[in-house]
């Protein structure tokens, strides 16, 4: 056999049993294999406990009927009635007994019994009523002895009761046999059983997988439909049906994304061709020159911010925007950003005012927090018509500080609302170019509010205006 295929071989084997089902399988026999020792165990140790103690009765009841049948004859020697012991001894069930009276100085003055004949020696010399139990191991197997002193006719006596081990012990010799059979019954009846439990109930799961694997990028439409399985894959069917759905409109995204990203990109690169390309026609004055060169740097301008923008946002999105930790004075941040874009609204006839309450502080990072509110600001200017008020407003509620934009234009339209923050959404596009914008503005908006712990709130009426709030936790007070 090659080391490749023996390399294969052993990865196979390693594979089936890293497989959950086998796992379940041997995990399932094993707790079955430990009760059912556990079981064994405990029946075998009582019943050894109550042969044992039946072992004991025995002998204490051969001693008792050896000692009341005991008399003394006239000559003085000890004697059993003829043929008593001998009827007692045969009604025992599985015989196996042996009697001996024995002299105090250690002769044997009896012996009797269905054991062949036993050699133990005089008995060991007991005072008074006492007795002595114990087992000793013979040719022919284990017996329980008990000696006991007794007085017959003025004399004293030494009456030991021998009971054979060997029917007991093989009674439970044949209970373990049959325990061991039923054992490895129940145990092989236990493992096919957790085979086909964890068959049946990892069935669902691999048919999710096989299903799971045949989705691609292109396929990310389909949905895992099995019903009724469990409870526990019912929620990772609708888990893994939740990631699709996600993954499904983050690959919209992604390709509306690029699809917008590469309309923002040819629009002012086919513009410095085109300029480009007249100012090379032919001579040109020094004045057309200059208008040519101006014009490309305009649309430079507009690539510089575009990739600004879009740089900025795919390192909100990496986690790696670094943001300074800082009080801000959400109040002056609100007025600086008012005096500088004031021109704008002033070219427009629009009025723009600023409403604080107090001196309000908020942590962050107070650039960017400067350039998400001349976004919010710069974009109502932009919307709204001309003569109207453009209004700032910073407070507090519910523990959190807001700067809030409010502009009285068309306002946005509900199905345009869950969208306006996506990258390079438009609810008017052909309006939005016009005037500059690159659809990034809002997106940037929301990217630092989340940067900030914080959201971006819009509330809007059709024909009535919209306003946009930037929420962001309060500073901690300060003692």
């Amino acid at each position: 056999m090659t080391p490749v295929l023996e390399s294969a071989r052993a990865l196979a084997r390693r594979k089936r049993f890293r497989s959950l089902k086998t796992r379940i399988t041997l995990w399932y026999g094993a707790i079955i294999a430990l009760c059912l020792l556990a079981f064994s165990a405990g029946i075998v140790i009582s019943l050894t406990s109550h042969a044992r103690a039946e072992l004991d009765r025995d002998v204490h009841e051969d001693i008792e009927l050896a000692t009341q049948a005991l008399f003394v004859s006239p000559q003085g020697r000890p004697s059993w009635p003829e043929g008593f012991l001998g009827k007692e001894i045969d009604e025992e069930e599985g015989g196996g007994h042996w009697y001996e009276v024995w002299t105090t100085g250690g002769e044997r003055l009896l012996a009797t019994g269905t054991l062949r004949a036993v050699a133990l020696g005089p008995p060991r010399r007991v005072a008074g009523p006492s007795s002595e139990v114990a087992t000793l191991l013979l040719p022919d197997g284990p017996v329980r002895v008990m000696t006991q002193a007794v007085r017959v006719g003025g004399r004293e006596f030494l009456v030991r009761a021998i009971v054979s081990e060997v029917g007991v012990f093989r009674q439970l010799h044949r209970l373990w046999l049959e325990l061991a059979a039923l054992s490895l019954g129940v145990l092989a009846l236990g493992g096919l059983g957790g085979y086909l439990l964890a068959q049946r109930t990892l069935g669902p799961l691999s048919r999710m997988a096989e299903h799971a694997r045949r989705i691609t990028a292109e396929q990310l439409h389909e949905r895992l439909a099995f019903k009724d399985t469990s409870t526990e894959l019912d929620q990772l069917r609708d888990a893994f049906n939740n990631t699709l759905a996600r993954l499904e409109q983050s690959f919209a995204q992604l390709r509306r994304f690029t699809a917008d990203a590469s309309h923002e990109l040819r629009t002012p690169l086919t513009a410095l061709r085109s300029v480009g390309e007249v100012g090379l026609r032919g001579a040109l004055t020094r004045e057309d020159y200059r208008e040519v060169i101006g014009t490309m740097l305009e649309e430079v301008d507009r690539l510089s911010r575009l990739t600004d923008q879009l740089l900025a946002l795919a390192r909100a999105d990496a986690g790696q925007a670094q943001l300074r930790s800082e009080p801000v004075d959400l109040s002056a941040l609100a007025r600086e950003v008012a005096d500088q874009i004031s021109v704008l609204a002033e070219e427009r006839g629009q009025t723009l005012e600023t409403r604080a309450e107090g001196s309000v502080v908020a942590q962050g990072d107070r650039l960017a927090l400067r350039q998400a509110l001349l976004n919010l600001v710069d974009n109502a200017i932009k919307y709204a018509p001309e003569g109207t008020c453009v209004s700032l407003r910073v407070g507090c509620a519910n523990g959190g500080a807001f700067v809030e934009v409010r502009d009285e234009g068309p306002g946005i339209a509900a199905e345009h609302r869950e969208r306006i923050f996506e990258r390079f959404y438009r609810a008017d596009t052909g309006r939005s170019r016009e005037k500059g914008g690159t659809g990034l503005g809002l997106s940037l908006v929301k990217s630092t509010a989340e940067a900030h712990g914080g959201r971006v709130e819009l509330e809007s009426e059709r024909g009535r205006g919209s306003t946009f709030r930037l929420v962001l936790p309060r500073e901690a007070p300060q003692n």
